[in-house]
């Protein structure tokens, strides 16, 4: 019989098949294992650097049949077992008063139905809230199929939420599950997460977030680029993550290996290049739209996506490095934010005549250098 150390050590390696952005590969961006089964993440932080998460399921016992998933219920391969909603409180709890932890989060397979399993969530936290007092950083991922009553529950102890949407749309989502259905067990949900987290509703600090396995469908980065404006646009979601499905965990003849033929290296690229687009449509202020696609409605594997659309539009540039305005500089290629606002600066008190006047050298600035016009 397992004991909590050893369910622990099981479930929190079985919480990979659940990790956003397998594509970071630098030493600090890596989950570390610190013995006694706990299975710790960074995580970035608003205001820079980074906190630690302890991130685990409470169960690998799943009732759902996901083809891309190694826990669905026909497979073989894995060790089944849950942890209580007290032992998993407790655990925590013991690893906070030895170390500081940014928060917990906590997701699992489908115990039984969707209800059961998001009381088995909320009742962990509500452990933590309650018995051990604790006041910080809660994320609970809501099961598929979850009642509207047990979302609300998951949201008034949470200090974040997420639910999988997967894929863009009902017809690549059918490929993938028959025992979830995309408008009542995703969708619904997901509606109803927005609803209760919108400005001036009553869990409107509740943050919401959600996540795409790549590549497991037959979806193509068009249609995954426009369902995610959606998301942020009429959901107000704060996040869209990406996951790249990993070649050979599901069951054989998947849409995305059979119709994609892409090695693991370039599914990984595909995953990066997407969380480019996102963060080009927050924080640079590029329109769905504008995203370039090859004819297949694909990104370019081969260069970033920015890089891409200033090919296709050589009539917008150069771009005055002096004079143009701060939406003009963001759609250079290899200048982000904190290069234009250096730009801003330098130029409030002399004249840039090249890019290594404010401390921009190297590739960066051999990229951006044929864009702009230091005249």
């Amino acid at each position: 019989m397992l004991d909590t150390i050893q369910k622990l050590d099981i479930l929190s390696e079985d919480s990979q098949y659940d990790l956003a952005c397998s594509c970071g590969s630098p030493g600090d961006n890596r989950r570390t294992r610190i013995g006694e089964g706990r299975w710790l993440y960074p995580v970035p932080l608003a205001r820079g650097g980074r906190g630690i998460m302890l991130k685990t399921l409470l169960s690998n016992i799943c009732s759902s049949d996901c083809r891309y998933c190694p826990l669905r219920h026909d497979g073989n391969s894995v060790r089944r077992c849950t942890l209580s909603p007290d032992e998993t409180a407790r655990v925590f709890m013991d690893l906070l008063s030895r170390r500081w932890l940014l928060g917990i989060f906590l997701s699992s397979g489908i115990v039984g139905s969707p209800d059961h399993t998001m009381q088995l969530l909320t009742d962990t936290a509500a452990i933590l809230r309650r018995k051990y007092r604790y006041k910080g950083y809660i994320h609970l991922k809501i099961i598929p199929g979850a009642s509207d009553a047990a979302v609300r529950r998951a949201l008034q102890l949470s200090t974040a939420v997420s639910l999988n949407i997967e894929t863009p749309g009902e017809e690549h989502f059918a490929r993938l599950s028959d025992y979830k259905d995309y408008k009542r067990d995703i969708i619904g949900p997901l509606r109803l997460m927005a609803a209760e987290t919108r400005k001036g509703a009553r869990h409107a600090g509740v943050k919401c977030t959600t996540q795409f396995i790549v590549g497991a469908s037959d979806e193509t980065d068009r249609e995954i680029v426009r369902c995610m404006d959606g998301i942020y646009n009429r959901l107000n979601f704060e996040r869209v993550y990406f996951s790249a499905y990993q070649t050979g965990l599901g069951k054989p003849g998947l849409p995305g290996e059979r119709d994609f033929s892409l090695e693991p290296g370039d599914r990984l690229t595909r995953e990066h290049r997407l969380y480019q687009v996102d963060f080009l449509m927050r924080s640079y202020r590029f329109g769905a739209s504008e995203m370039v696609y090859d004819k297949n409605g694909n990104l370019d594997l081969s260069r970033d996506p920015k890089e891409a659309w200033a090919v296709s539009h050589p009539e917008f540039f150069p771009v005055r490095i002096n004079r143009d305005d701060r939406e003009a500089l963001l759609r250079v290629p290899a200048l982000g934010p904190v290069s234009v606002e250096r730009i801003l600066r330098a130029r409030r008190n002399f004249r840039i005549r090249a890019l290594e006047d404010i401390g921009i050298r190297g590739r960066p600035a051999r990229k951006a250098f044929p864009y702009l016009d230091f005249s």
